[in-house]
């Protein structure tokens, strides 16, 4: 799955993660000054960036921009000598353009919720009549927000498409890789979904997953910060008090209370969607020799093998049962959480109507990054599935022993017996 795509896999994510996190940590501690030197200073202490479309090629983002790609130039070129790959151009050079689009989407996020402060803040004035707002005016932060909204649109039509080319290049690679390998592969019971519809599935999980994953991080990296400012004017939490960095707290606690409570609750749900592609996999097969062989698909077999495919079903249906009970509370109860937090500072009239909608919007951005695995469970215990069937799967190739559930349901070539799935 990975070896086919990335160069050296283990080491390669190893050294992602700790070039992306050293490069982050340079540039807040220093490097988003270093723009000065040729000519792209930063914000002075105290100013912000300009609400609108043009913040976008302002300087601090064109400092940013060069930043960027000296890092991955560097990260890139580096790879490139230790462990040249095939497809290298799609797996270190595409991961970056898509990591930059994402970045630049929740950029597009930020610069909205900047424009909501003063349009809220116009529409307060004007409903408590303290001075004549002219219809102008509305119009003018409307034009404002189209710009944004044209850039993000622009944004995610382009990465929607460069994403679907890039996930198609990964199940590419990977059905090279198990085409390769084929005279071992073969044995494995169902070798040819796994090839065809496993690699499609895995590609477009992960398509999805991965996005939402540099999404809700970049959703971190540029809403904290924002967030941390507006925790210096609202300090106070319902029923604890007074608390630094209130909104932080209170983001990142309930998000990891969601978080593990509902991995908990759903710790069996892997392990059953895993076995239930082996039981529907199983009766699948026996129906397709009994297209070609008399002696095959006879009533009692196939019949034994739906009881299977009937019993695994009912499991799962059980375990989501009490999974989406207390995953539906959790999220129903996320719903007014934000304005729970700020009760205490609107009760005492800390906030005026824009800085209310502004708060509302950055901490749910950043509790809705820390509840990524939370609202990805359900597409998780897919993905989990799919890799337990491949990483089986190329357990051939490998010559290492393969899982007991996989041995239950191998049929070598040169045996008639029908399978017996567990």
């Amino acid at each position: 799955m990975f070896t086919s795509f990335f160069p050296r896999p283990k080491p390669f994510f190893i050294s992602v993660a700790a070039w992306s996190l050293i490069c982050i940590l340079a540039w807040y501690f220093g490097a988003s000054s270093l723009g000065a030197l040729i000519g792209l200073p930063p914000l002075a202490e105290g100013q912000e960036l300009v609400i609108g479309i043009s913040r976008f090629w302002s300087a601090p983002f064109l400092w940013f921009y060069i930043y960027f790609f000296a890092c991955v130039a560097f990260f890139g070129v580096s790879w490139a000598t230790i462990a040249p790959h095939p497809w290298q151009r799609w797996s270190v050079w595409g991961s970056a353009l898509v990591v930059f689009n994402t970045y630049l989407l929740v950029q597009a996020s930020v610069a909205v919720n900047a424009w909501y402060g003063p349009f809220y803040d116009l529409i307060q004035t004007a409903l408590d009549k303290k001075r004549v707002v002219t219809a102008s005016e509305f119009y003018w932060q409307c034009v404002i927000f189209f710009g944004i909204a044209s850039v993000a649109i622009t944004l995610m039509v382009f990465n929607s498409f460069f994403v679907n080319h890039y996930v198609f290049r990964w199940r590419t690679a990977m059905n090279d890789f198990y085409v390769v390998h084929w005279q071992k592969l073969r044995v494995i019971e169902g070798a040819s979904q796994r090839v065809q519809d496993d690699t499609m599935r895995f590609a477009r999980t992960m398509e999805d997953l991965g996005v939402s994953l540099v999404g809700s991080i970049m959703t971190l990296i540029a809403f904290l910060p924002v967030l941390f400012n507006y925790s210096t004017k609202i300090t106070e939490l319902p029923f604890i008090g007074e608390v630094p960095h209130a909104l932080v707290w209170a983001a990142i606690i309930w998000s990891l209370f969601g978080t593990v409570f509902l991995a908990l609750v759903g710790i069996k749900l892997p392990g059953l969607e895993f076995r239930n592609q082996r039981v529907e996999a199983a009766f699948r097969k026996e129906l397709v020799h009994g297209e070609d062989d008399a002696d095959r698909a006879n009533p009692i077999t196939v019949r034994e093998l739906f009881q299977n495919v009937r019993r695994n079903y009912f499991r799962l249906y059980f375990n989501y049962l009490y999974f989406n009970v207390a995953r539906y509370l959790y999220l129903q109860t996320d719903n007014i959480f934000g304005i729970f937090v700020l009760i205490p500072s609107i009760v005492a009239a800390k906030i005026s109507l824009g800085l209310l909608n502004q708060v509302l919007n950055v901490f749910d951005q950043v509790r809705s990054s820390f509840q990524y695995l939370v609202n990805s469970w359900p597409t998780i215990v897919e993905l989990i599935s799919i890799y337990k069937r491949l990483r089986a799967f190329e357990a051939s190739i490998y010559n290492e022993p393969l899982p007991t559930i996989d041995q239950e349901f191998i049929e070598a070539p040169d045996v008639d017996a029908e399978p017996q799935p567990s």
